[in-house]
């Protein structure tokens, strides 16, 4: 029988953790402990502090990737920094706020998944008048519905948590 790699797992947790924080599969992160995916389950299953190490790491970018995409559904607003050469030929560093337009796809990605109930995608079939799935409901939407919808829905969401 096989000698369990376990010991040696386990003194790699704070590794273990770094890499699902780096968005590492967990392929990968079985790649570099040297084990098989099989043991990766098994040892995800048996030792509570493997699994709390993987879900720790994968919490925090899970966080900022759905930061990214509420402000890239919101709209946003960035400052970029550039250099000019003058007409003296004297080199000055300008800002420029340049508006990042709230995305459309996103708002809908966020509300379908979501607050499913009122935003799954509908389309009524006209021979069964059943419920089908379509983009139709909210692309009818401009960008400031869908940008009003998104705010209520976030403070909603914070209320309910309070």
């Amino acid at each position: 029988m096989a000698k369990s790699k376990w010991e040696q797992v386990k003194n790699k947790l704070v590794l273990v953790e770094g890499w699902a924080r780096d968005g590492l599969t967990d392929e990968q992160i079985a790649q570099n402990l040297r084990i098989s995916q099989d043991t990766f389950y098994k040892y995800k299953k048996k030792y509570p502090e493997f699994s709390e190490s993987l879900k720790k790491g994968k919490e925090i970018v899970d966080y900022e990737v759905e930061n990214a995409l509420l402000k890239k559904a919101l709209g946003y607003t960035v400052t970029l920094k550039k250099e000019k050469v003058t007409k003296d030929g004297d080199v000055v560093e300008i800002e420029e706020e340049i508006h990042i337009p709230a995305d459309t796809t996103a708002q809908i990605y966020w509300l379908n998944n979501r607050k499913p109930k009122q935003w799954k995608n509908k389309r009524i079939d006209e021979d069964t008048e059943t419920e089908d799935t379509s983009k139709d409901n909210l692309e009818q939407l401009s960008v400031e519905e869908l940008k009003a919808i998104a705010y209520a829905s976030i403070n909603r969401s914070n209320t309910k948590e309070s």
